[in-house]
């Protein structure tokens, strides 16, 4: 699970280059999402439900890795 640790999330919709239009949450990537002829796509928690829906080429049923632990809500 540590290759990907500095990974941020690239949710909802995926985008590539200059088409990454909403790829603008800086919250690190926990969940890695497969697609069809297109790399992975890295989600947060918040993120993973509509990047199921709204990104293209997600393969389906889906295939979803976690690849990072979510940070604990609770308060130290």
């Amino acid at each position: 699970m540590s290759v990907h640790r500095s990974a941020v999330c690239r949710g909802p919709y995926g985008g590539e280059g200059p088409q990454a239009g909403g790829t603008d949450c800086s919250d690190p990537a926990v969940f890695e999402v497969a697609r069809h002829n297109r790399p992975p796509l890295l989600v947060c928690p918040v993120h993973l439900g509509p990047a199921l829906l709204l990104a293209s080429k997600v393969l389906w049923p889906p295939v979803i890795h976690l690849i990072a632990r979510a940070p604990d809500p609770r308060p130290l």
